[in-house]
């Protein structure tokens, strides 16, 4: 393989081709959409719904970091890499190293071998990349603008199987990720993990859900601006399945070291599928299935998490008995003891990506793929109950997203086109 060295590799927004400007409207509000496509060829591995692959960070501006698959050097392999967007739209490229300073190659694995990234407050990129019951791959800079070189070695849990990391940054600048932790045949956790900024260490927060013949599934974390951390999660039957259910949230604060569930009642951890405070239960004619194939009931697959304040306000997927067979797209909201679910689209089937931001105007907003149709990427709002649905990128053909709230108060986009090789950056 050749060496890529230690450098990013840049290009200039007047080399790239012309960013496309769509003008959405949905209700009685218009929102500009401003899409750029990346300018790095991107492998079709590329996919995920569990994944955090974007961060922000406001600087001297609006700073953008995506982490994706890069085509590998045989059709069944691709390297991870950032692609880093600088408040004048100036792309740089900065590959994973391995210690002899080549770039890391893995095998493809779509819906888990995919990054997650996160910036902390001292500048450093955190990427976690291609593991399904793999021991950590992760790799870091060492300063800001760095080399992303392994670390893998500073994890806790090392020689365990590694699935599904997500991770997102604090108000303090330090770090928090969720992943599933284990590979056994009867029982696989989900483990709550902690970089501490100023010391540059890691370190386990607790297990945070485990139970007998169940696998825990990290979907979203968030901290709130008084650093508790929100976590949601789905729970399947063991040792995995692509049907999951009772869709779950819990709440750590690091101030008391308490675990609560959304109403503030303490919570026993690990979780259990019946101690979980569960946002979306089991319907009539749910089963708990490894069945991959012939399993056709109601299940979860996929869900984020965003907050008004230290709220958590939830958009999952869910296919339930008379959804003739699609994934519905709903959100979720706490109300009196319990929570509380809208239908958002119950058009069409969807695809296994999602996301949802809080507007200061607009309140939430839901992002969501459809499975099919010349216009796959839209975004829905709520009014008086009532939810309406825009094309955000109209004639872009995206089947995956992600998507993070900027500081000033953007919607920043990933949206990756398999079909194509391409990796679309959207701000709306």
């Amino acid at each position: 393989m050749r060496n890529v060295g230690a450098r990013a590799f840049t290009t200039s927004a007047a080399a790239l081709t012309a960013a496309v400007t769509f003008a959405a409207t949905a209700q009685a509000t218009t929102t500009t959409t401003v899409v750029e496509k990346v300018p790095y060829a991107m492998d079709s591995s590329n996919q995920a719904a569990w994944w955090t692959p974007a961060a922000t960070y406001k600087g001297n501006g609006e700073y953008t970091y995506f982490a994706f698959n890069e085509p590998g050097t045989t059709e069944t392999t691709h390297r991870p890499a950032v692609a880093r967007r600088a408040p004048d739209g100036t792309w740089s490229r900065l590959p994973l190293l391995k210690g002899d300073g080549t770039q890391a190659e893995f095998t493809d694995d779509n819906g888990h071998n995919q990054p997650s990234v996160a910036r902390d407050g001292s500048g450093r990129l955190h990427v976690f990349t291609s593991m399904h019951c793999d021991t950590w791959r992760y790799f870091r800079s060492d300063a800001a603008g760095g080399s992303l070189t392994d670390h893998a070695g500073e994890l806790p849990d090392q020689g365990a199987g590694i699935t599904y990391p997500v991770l997102t940054t604090a108000p303090n600048g330090d770090l928090y990720l969720a992943a599933r932790v284990g590979c056994a045949a009867d029982q696989r956790p989900g483990k709550l993990y902690h970089w501490d900024n100023a010391t540059a260490t890691w370190s386990v927060v607790a297990t945070f859900g485990s139970a007998p013949n169940r696998a825990a599934y990290p979907d979203d974390l968030q901290v709130d601006a008084a650093g508790r951390v929100h976590l949601l999660y789905e729970w399947s039957k063991a040792p995995a399945s692509a049907f999951r259910h009772q869709l779950s949230y819990l709440r750590y604060d690091p101030a008391t070291g308490e675990f609560t569930n959304h109403a503030g009642a303490a919570v026993t951890v690990p979780t259990t599928p019946d101690t979980s405070d569960v946002l979306q239960g089991l319907t009539a004619g749910e089963e708990w299935s490894t069945d991959n194939t012939g399993y056709t009931g109601p299940a979860v697959q996929s869900a984020k998490l965003t907050l008004d304040g230290s709220t958590p306000k939830v958009a999952f997927r869910y296919r339930s008995a008379d959804s003739a067979g699609d994934f519905r797209v709903y959100y979720a909201y706490p109300s009196g003891g319990g929570w509380a679910r809208q239908t958002v689209y119950a058009g069409g089937q969807t695809a296994a990506a999602i996301g949802i931001t809080w507007d200061g105007t607009e309140g939430k907003r839901v992002y969501y793929v459809t499975a099919a149709g010349a216009d796959r990427v839209f975004a829905a709002t709520e009014a008086g109950g009532a939810w309406a649905s825009s094309s955000v990128t109209p004639g872009l053909t995206a089947d995956r997203l992600a998507v993070r709230r900027d500081a000033d108060g953007q919607d920043v986009l990933y949206l990756p086109d398999t079909a194509h090789n391409s990796l679309y950056y959207a701000r709306r």
